[in-house]
């Protein structure tokens, strides 16, 4: 396996010249107190937040950890309070909702050079799986100026490899004439799109698609597995979110966890109670904050998903660390019966099902967990029933009210086709979020 292509574009961009860790925690120390002295000077939400913070005095990366988080729900109350720079130098305004609720958007800001630098990752990233031979369709929104679409074309246009913008996925026939006519090797898309494509049309995944890159949600084992067994497909994930700058990390050839754009965003991972830094091997939740960010800087900010970071060196031989797969948004769990039941659980039992193309899950009261099935083609319900509720009775360890409903697939559908994240929806008095 070669190294991935992201080890040595950070050492380029981060001039530390020795390719350990100990060089790059030291520029990311520097980054650090440079990007807090500038929020605290020019952003109104972090000259307020940072008043009793002495940043002079920070040394060393423990120090860093006294910063106080910042949260989604501060963004939500008032960003423009965020924003570093004026108005006129901002290029890109993104407002974001993936709950899917009313009055629960963020706008996230950049300027020119916010844009290129996640230009400048997309080519890097990119390169860990595509090269001059490969032809891309994303299917991510786009083509407007600064969105993932553009900014990702923008990129693949770097190192000459064609790409087409199609757009999040809404006409599985135009859709897969355009991979046809265009040939296609590569799509980059939402997770639970994707496969929705690859059980419409899985003829395409054995005569032009063979390489995949998922990305804006989580990634469930059982997704990547059906995935990979169409045709002569490689399934590489992609972590980031808006907030971020869009792109985080991606995975090298290996497929063992994403190599971190850590000459940009400074990553921690801590105790989601506590708010204490784990030790790497455990799971807690992923914490970043943006390095050279212009417009809209972000310092500790929590992102609400569940990962980990290795404790082994990748297969690829880079010094960089390796942040497993995220599992998840931590929130999307229930109580019952002192048991607690995951979204990702649900998952890695249901998309195991070749006819099952979406799900949704809701607790109910008296404890009722209802499963709604879209399914692909026709097919047995009573059978498909039977044996789901075999496989989720034999999974979890605590006894609790099933119900499952299937119905046929219907395009449109927003569940299938929205750009907003799953959830599993507590819907019991005094549980509802």
């Amino acid at each position: 396996m070669r190294v991935t292509p992201l080890e040595d574009w950070i050492v380029e961009r981060t001039n530390i010249g020795d390719k350990s860790q100990e060089a790059l925690k030291a520029y990311q120390l520097r980054e650090l107190l440079k990007t807090l002295t500038y929020a605290k000077e020019k952003s109104r939400f972090y000259h307020a937040k940072l008043k009793e913070s002495d940043i002079t005095s920070m040394q060393s990366l423990k120090d860093f950890e006294r910063i106080v988080f910042t949260t989604p729900e501060e963004i939500k109350q008032n960003a423009s309070d965020f924003v570093c720079v004026p108005l006129h130098d901002i290029e890109r305004i993104v407002t974001l909702n993936t709950s899917g609720t009313t009055g629960d958007e963020k706008r996230i800001y950049f300027t020119h050079e916010d844009l290129k630098a996640t230009i400048d990752f997309f080519q890097q990233g990119m390169r860990c799986l595509v090269d001059a031979s490969d032809r891309v369709m994303v299917l991510l929104p786009g083509p407007s100026y600064g969105s993932i679409g553009d900014l990702l074309k923008k990129a693949l246009a770097l190192s000459k490899i064609e790409c087409i913008v199609q757009g999040v996925l809404s006409d599985i026939e135009l859709t897969a004439q355009r991979i046809a006519e265009n040939a296609i090797t590569c799509l980059v898309g939402i997770p639970m799109q994707v496969l929705y494509l690859s059980r419409m049309k899985p003829e395409l995944f054995y005569t032009h698609i063979k390489k995949v890159l998922l990305s804006t949600d989580y990634v469930p084992d059982a997704l990547v597995e059906e995935l990979s067994h169409q045709g002569d497909c490689r399934v590489f994930t992609h972590y980031g979110m808006t907030e971020m700058g869009y792109g985080g990390g991606v995975e090298c050839e290996c497929l063992k966890g994403y190599h971190l754009r850590e000459n940009d965003v400074y990553f921690e991972i801590i105790d989601p109670i506590t708010g204490e830094l784990v030790e790497d091997g455990v799971y807690g939740e992923v914490v970043f904050t943006t390095l050279k960010r212009e417009a809209m800087p972000l310092i500790r900010y929590r992102t609400g998903d569940r990962a980990r970071f290795m404790t082994t060196p990748c297969a690829c031989g880079t010094f960089l660390r390796t942040m497993e797969k995220v599992q998840g948004r931590i929130e999307n769990k229930v109580n019952l019966h002192g048991h607690e039941i995951h979204l990702r659980d649900f998952d890695e039992i249901l998309l195991r099902f070749s006819s099952v193309l979406d799900y949704t899950l809701t607790v109910c009261e008296n404890n009722t967990l209802h499963v709604k099935l879209i399914r692909a083609h026709q097919e047995r319900s009573i059978a498909l029933k039977e044996e789901i509720i075999r496989r989720i009775r034999a999974h979890f360890l605590c006894e609790f009210n099933l119900r499952i409903d299937v119905e046929e697939d219907d395009p449109s559908i927003k569940i299938t086709h929205s750009m907003i994240k799953r959830k599993l929806h507590d819907c019991r008095e005094g549980e509802k979020r």
